[in-house]
C-alpha cells in the first residue's frame, strides 16, 4: 500500500500524508519491499522519485490487485445477503435490454451494489476486477463457467429513405433474394466483422466486393442505417421500437443463423459468490418468462 500510494501521488509525502504515516515510514516500507524484491522501483533524483520501467509495470498490477482487496474487504464486512457485484455489460444490450428491466433486481436484492463497466470484447479477468460479464459469443472463455442466456436473430434491415433515394440501385419491392441485397451499400459491426459473409454463404449467395463502412457499436449501426447510409444486420429484439416506428424495414425474412449467444460468464472461482448467484438466477427468469423480446426498448444512447 505504500508503494502503490507513494507511485500513484508520485511522493513519499503525499503518500504519507494519504496513508496517515510519516514521510519515513513510508520511505522505509518502500525500501524493505523493494530488497525482498531485490528491484529498484523508484529512482531519488534529490527530494522527488520517479518510477522505475518496473516500478510502472509493478505499480499496475499493484493497484488493480489492492482494488481487489479492498473490494473483498468491503464484501467481507457486508452482510452475507449482499455484496459489490462488478460487472461487464456489452454496450448496447446494457442500454437496451438489461437497464430497463433491472430495477427488479434490485428491488429483489437491496443489498447488492452492482457496478457496470461496458466490453466490447473478451478481456482477461485475471487483470480487472470483474467478477462476471455479459458476454457475446461461445462458451470457450477460459478458467470460467458459462451460463447460457439466449440467442441472437440478427436481420438484414435499411431505411426506406435508402430505398426511396435511388442510391440502392433498385426499389424496395424488387429486394426478394438476398443477391439483390448485394447491391446495398452495407454496414458493419467492428465486433462481427464476417457477419455479412456468413449471410450471404448461409442463403447461398455472392458476398459483394469490398466490405462497407465499419462502425464499433450497434448503437452507431443502427442511426447509420436509419440515416439511409446502408443495410446493416442487427439482433430483432434490440432494434424493435424502430422497427414499429418504421424507421426501419426489415428486407428479408431471413436472420442469420450461428452458434454465438449471450452468456453470463463467471471466474471459475467467483461462481459461489453469492451476487452472482443471485444475478443468474435472476437473469434466467427473465429469459423462461419471455422477457428477452421486450415491445418496446428505449431509444438508442
Amino acid at each position: 500500500m505504500a508503494f502503490e500510494a507513494a507511485a500513484r501521488k508520485g511522493s513519499f509525502t503525499a503518500a504519507a500524508r494519504e496513508l496517515s504515516l510519516t514521510q519515513g515510514a513510508v520511505s522505509r516500507q518502500v525500501s524493505a519491499l523493494e530488497a525482498q524484491l531485490n528491484v529498484m522501483l523508484f529512482q531519488r533524483v534529490r527530494k522527488s522519485i520517479i518510477l522505475t520501467d518496473v516500478g510502472k509495470l509493478y505499480a499496475q498490477e499493484i493497484a488493480v490487485a489492492l482494488k481487489a482487496v479492498r473490494n473483498a474487504s468491503l464484501n467481507a464486512m457486508r452482510d452475507q445477503q449482499g455484496g459489490i457485484l462488478n460487472l461487464a455489460i456489452l454496450p448496447t444490450f446494457g442500454t437496451r435490454w438489461l437497464m430497463p428491466r433491472f430495477p427488479s433486481f434490485l428491488k429483489r436484492n437491496p443489498k447488492i451494489t452492482v457496478n457496470f463497466s461496458s466490453k466490447l470484447s473478451p478481456f482477461d479477468f485475471n487483470s480487472e476486477n470483474i467478477h462476471a460479464a455479459i458476454h457475446f459469443g461461445l462458451p470457450d472463455w477460459p478458467d470460467a463457467d458459462s451460463c447460457y442466456l439466449m440467442g441472437e436473430e440478427a436481420i438484414p434491415v435499411c431505411a426506406q429513405s435508402l430505398m426511396d433515394s435511388g442510391q440502392s440501385l433498385i426499389g424496395s419491392e424488387r429486394i426478394k433474394t438476398p443477391q439483390d441485397i448485394a447491391l446495398l451499400p452495407l454496414l458493419n459491426l467492428e465486433t462481427r466483422p464476417h457477419a455479412w459473409a456468413d449471410w450471404f454463404a448461409q442463403n447461398d449467395a455472392a458476398a459483394p466486393m469490398g466490405g462497407g463502412m465499419v462502425f464499433e457499436q450497434f448503437a452507431l449501426v443502427t442511426q447509420a442505417a436509419i440515416a439511409g447510409l446502408g443495410a446493416a444486420l442487427l439482433p430483432k429484439f434490440l432494434i424493435e421500437t424502430e422497427l414499429e416506428r418504421g424507421e426501419l424495414v426489415q428486407l428479408l425474412d431471413l436472420p442469420l443463423k450461428g452458434k454465438a449467444g449471450y452468456y453470463l460468464v463467471t471466474p471459475t472461482h467467483n461462481s459461489t459468490f453469492m451476487p452472482i448467484i443471485a444475478l443468474r438466477e435472476w437473469l434466467l427468469e427473465q429469459f423462461q418468462d419471455g422477457a428477452a423480446h421486450p415491445k418496446k426498448s428505449p431509444s438508442s444512447v
